[in-house]
């Protein structure tokens, strides 16, 4: 019998989110950076965010091969981003991470953790996996496609729910190109 794991991290929410921004679940912990989300340095999300708030996409680097989660936390803070996966607790069936190998044992409880964020208007997936875990929790719905959103009411709320690229260096697109597909987003949004 595999070993399941438990979500390490629980969500981050600020009182202020109006967007809560979803991946699948963290990568073995060998590969943190900082005990924050997207901790990995091979992971881009921290980079895209540099890029479009800070003009650089070294902002949120604490060294080159780590990332600060002290920024990363004040970042979502003043900008109301709240973060979190989608799978609460799963069985990795290879020992990396990829989202291929990851089986879902508990999804996420939308109505619980939206129900905390009064404010929040969209939500924001980061890749394949982390979208099929969550329609599979919500009404149904089209699944919007990548660089766009579908809506969707839920706690009798109206909300955005866009797909964004993934931010993992195993989605083959440049830095540059992912970064302007999430400014169309944080733009729409009001954010930026």
């Amino acid at each position: 019998m595999q070993l399941t794991e438990q979500h390490p991290l629980g969500f981050f929410l600020p009182e202020n989110t109006q967007l809560l921004m979803l991946g699948s679940f963290p990568p073995p912990r060998v590969r943190w950076s900082m005990n924050f989300y997207y901790p990995n340095i091979q992971n881009d999300m921290w980079r895209i965010l540099g890029l479009l708030f800070y003009n650089s996409k070294d902002h949120f680097l604490e060294t080159k091969k780590t990332f600060s989660e002290e920024k990363a936390k004040a970042f979502c803070n003043s900008n109301g981003v709240g973060i979190g996966d989608t799978a609460m607790e799963i069985v990795r069936q290879k020992d990396n991470a990829s989202d291929k190998f990851l089986e879902v044992v508990k999804p996420i409880n939308p109505k619980e953790i939206l129900s905390q964020i009064p404010g929040c208007k969209a939500i924001v997936v980061t890749g394949q996996k982390a979208m099929e875990t969550l329609l599979s929790v919500l009404p149904e719905m089209e699944e919007p496609k990548v660089g766009s959103f579908t809506e969707f009411t839920l706690l009798q709320r109206n909300f955005r729910l866009y797909r964004m690229p993934s931010s993992s260096r195993a989605y083959p697109k440049p830095l540059e190109e992912k970064a302007e597909v999430y400014k169309k987003m944080f733009v729409e949004l009001g954010m930026l």
